[in-house]
């Protein structure tokens, strides 16, 4: 379809996009940018107010200690699985070497802990995984957290019985 521009030039509309392209023949050329037109079925976005997110209370939890060689993410967790709370070393601010530190560890540790006590969480049970060493100052920051209460800690540190054929030897 051929429409007025709004400028005197008549335009022909393409795509979907509604991106106009000058009708041959017409001078001058010009091209505008209009805003897409709305279906009469598409909800007017101005009117849509956000929802407030709720608050959960989670007393009893679980933390997931992942630490690697390079980072260290802790997650926090209610009894069913699902995420109440997580950080990990590069969100607490510490980036490179840096992030493989004790220290960055339980930083990150205390900064998933306070998320999770706001919401109410009262007792836990703590599973570690990797060998990296942020193992002991993140389960050290747990311990030292003064509202919080430890049931259990397990190690589910995943332990080959045999199974793949290791890499061949670093020459150094």
């Amino acid at each position: 379809t051929i429409e007025d521009c709004g400028i005197g030039v008549d335009c022909r509309f393409v795509d979907s996009a509604r991106r106009p392209t000058p009708v041959p023949g017409k001078a001058p050329a010009v091209w505008l940018w209009l805003p897409r037109r709305k279906s009469e079925n598409e909800p007017d976005t101005m009117a849509v107010a956000k929802k407030k997110k709720e608050k959960r209370v989670v007393e009893q939890g679980r933390i997931y200690i992942k630490a690697t060689f390079n980072n260290t993410i802790i997650t926090v967790t209610d009894v069913q699985g699902n995420v109440v709370a997580w950080s990990t070393t590069g969100a607490s601010g510490f980036k490179g070497s840096r992030k493989s530190t004790p220290f960055a560890a339980k930083v990150t540790t205390e900064a998933a802990l306070r998320k999770a006590s706001e919401m109410g969480m009262k007792t836990v049970e703590v599973f570690v995984k990797g060998p990296g060493v942020g193992r002991e100052s993140a389960l050290r920051a747990i311990g030292s957290a003064e509202n919080l209460r430890i049931t259990s800690i397990s190690d589910i540190t995943p332990i080959p019985h045999n199974g793949c054929r290791p890499p061949k030897q670093r020459r150094t």
